[in-house]
């Protein structure tokens, strides 16, 4: 098993309700000239204003409706709890019991920071502190004001949540995290990093423990699913 290569991040999306206030149940949305959006899925993406700085809903017309979150037949054979990452096809599995996975869209590292291996979730984070790598600052010399690191925040690149990838004991400085970038899904724009909608990565933070094995696919394997 190789180490993974090293990258960098992105960012996250989402919220607004009043507590207290009752709201009208979401309605489907009819994008013009492109499509009806559901309205479980208007919900799904919805704000959340319960979160420590709160997310405002997702702007679904720039997703494309396959990188929607969504129950699916299990494309992977791996163990129920495991996570797979296909790069080839921009999905990221929650293998479940019972011959299902929870799918959710992805964006990935664009060409030069791609990676893949297998790696292991030893700890996850609530709205994280980022810190740029030394070679990251090295390239992008703006960054140095980030070397000790970015307080949490909508504009930080880690988002709502990052779940961090070690190999062997070590960290791969490499994550899978929120961003609020909805346009990012689907496409190859990172530095190596895994990045989900934020409103997807809360929802993956809550059902992987501490322990949980990623399996990162390159494009060659990819499930194409």
């Amino acid at each position: 098993m190789t180490l993974l290569n090293r990258r960098t991040f992105a960012l996250g999306l989402g919220a607004t309700t009043l507590a207290g206030c009752q709201m009208a149940a979401p309605q489907e949305t009819v994008v013009p000239g492109r499509r009806v959006i559901p309205a479980d899925v208007v919900a799904m993406y919805g704000p959340r204003p319960d979160e420590r700085f709160p997310l405002p809903a997702v702007d679904l017309t720039k997703i494309e409706p396959q990188y929607w979150r969504r129950i699916v037949d299990d494309p992977t054979g791996e163990r129920p709890g495991t996570i797979v990452v296909d790069t080839g096809a921009r999905y990221l599995y929650l293998v479940m019991e019972g011959g299902r996975a929870m799918r959710y869209g992805v964006g990935i590292g664009r060409d030069g920071f791609s990676w893949n291996g297998e790696a292991v979730i030893p700890f996850k984070r609530q709205w994280p502190t980022w810190t740029p790598p030394a070679e990251m600052i090295a390239r992008e010399p703006e960054l140095e004001k980030y070397r000790n690191g970015m307080e949490p925040g909508l504009g930080n690149p880690l988002g709502a949540r990052a779940l961090y990838l070690f190999q062997n004991g070590r960290d791969t400085l490499y994550r899978l995290h929120g961003t609020q970038e909805a346009y990012s899904i689907g496409r190859a724009v990172s530095s190596g990093c895994v990045r989900l909608i934020n409103q997807d990565i809360i929802d993956l933070y809550d059902r992987v423990p501490n322990g949980t094995r990623v399996v990162v696919r390159p494009p060659s394997q990819s499930l194409g699913v």
